[in-house]
């Protein structure tokens, strides 16, 4: 089993399949100009809402380092994206997880349960000592994406930070982060944080028609580009059964708070029952939405504390009932009595 990414393989094909980026010409500028200056920093903090094309933008550097390991290159010089063509060998042998220079760390399979991990373990991040340890080889550069850093569990974290402290020549870490200010102050402070802002309707439209084979004005990706926010992977989510119509339902509940409708909850506890993925997917990401907007826009203060702990209490007991298959109408009712509270503050 493929190891968990920001971009399911029967929705979109994994970042280090993805060549297209849409949007963030600014971010991806600032990367080249950075490599192109022959002073990049060794470690890239990549930062911004799930789904907007971080993990995109990482393989898009990392295969061009690899490609391109000298600066100085005319290829380089001359560059004006991080493209590199499908064809070019640096570019198929990541697409086929084969290249020495590239380590991903994610989220693996537990072999005895048959469903991912909860977090990225410490000896999944212990890799890096032999990857970063090694002879380099094909112009010397290494590179680890860390997607998502923020499923590190603590010692994971503290393995990273160990790397970070003393990072060997020519090694380049893309640490993606769907919230960075949530990343431990050590690791922030090691890395050059870039952040990405969510994309415009007409850049998720064009997205969703490149990855459908499709048109941005055809009406099922313009009513989800419309309800993506600004990312790709909501939007491509939305377009899974009667996705569109569970979040209008969810955006309605949370509306109300921190009144609660008991019988809508019990329905809403209907429609995400059973052991598809997506209902739960859709009703994870709707709620984090509306905790991030509040996030946001509250003031720092005790108001402030009390939704950052419903967004800790809401995400945890998402992770167990997916990891166990929990009933799920339980859950609802309890993510809606932590939200209520979060209203009231």
């Amino acid at each position: 089993m493929t190891p968990a990414t920001e971009h399911e393989e029967n929705r979109i094909l994994e970042p280090r399949l993805t060549h297209a980026l849409f949007g963030h010409a600014e971010a991806e500028r600032a990367l080249l100009d950075a490599y192109r200056g022959g002073r990049i920093p060794h470690a890239w903090l990549i930062g911004g809402e799930r789904g907007i094309g971080k993990a995109t933008l990482a393989y898009r550097m990392a295969r061009f380092v690899l490609a391109y390991p000298d600066p100085a290159l005319p290829a380089v010089r001359n560059a004006e994206t991080l493209d590199v063509p499908a064809g070019h060998p640096a570019a198929r042998r990541i697409a086929n997880q084969a290249h020495g220079g590239l380590l991903a760390l994610r989220r693996v399979v537990n072999e005895r349960t048959g469903k991912l991990f909860t977090e990225i373990r410490v000896e999944d991040v212990r890799r890096c000592v032999p990857f970063f340890g090694s002879t380099a080889g094909e112009g010397g550069w290494r590179v680890c994406i860390v997607d998502p850093v923020d499923d590190l569990n603590r010692e994971g974290a503290n393995a990273l930070l160990k790397i970070l402290e003393e990072p060997p020549p020519r090694a380049l870490l893309l640490l993606v982060s769907n919230a960075p200010g949530r990343v431990l102050p050590t690791i922030r402070s090691r890395c050059r944080t870039l952040t990405l802002r969510p994309l415009d309707r007409a850049d998720v439209a064009r997205a969703l028609a490149a990855v459908r084979e499709s048109t941005p004005d055809a009406p099922d990706i313009a009513a989800a580009s419309e309800a993506a926010d600004g990312s790709v992977g909501r939007a491509l989510m939305l377009l899974e059964g009667d996705a569109l119509d569970l979040r209008r339902h969810l955006v309605d509940l949370l509306g109300r708070l921190p009144q609660v409708d008991l019988r809508a909850l019990h329905v809403l506890g209907d429609e995400i029952a059973g052991t598809g993925a997506e209902p739960l997917e859709v009703f994870m990401d709707t709620v984090n939405a509306w905790l991030s907007e509040r996030l946001h826009s509250t003031p720092q203060d005790g108001r402030l504390i009390r939704i950052a702990e419903a967004w800790e209490k809401v995400n945890r007991a998402g992770i167990d009932t997916e990891a166990y298959n929990l009933d799920r109408k339980p859950f609802v009712f309890s993510v809606f009595g932590a939200l209520a509270e979060a209203a009231r503050a």
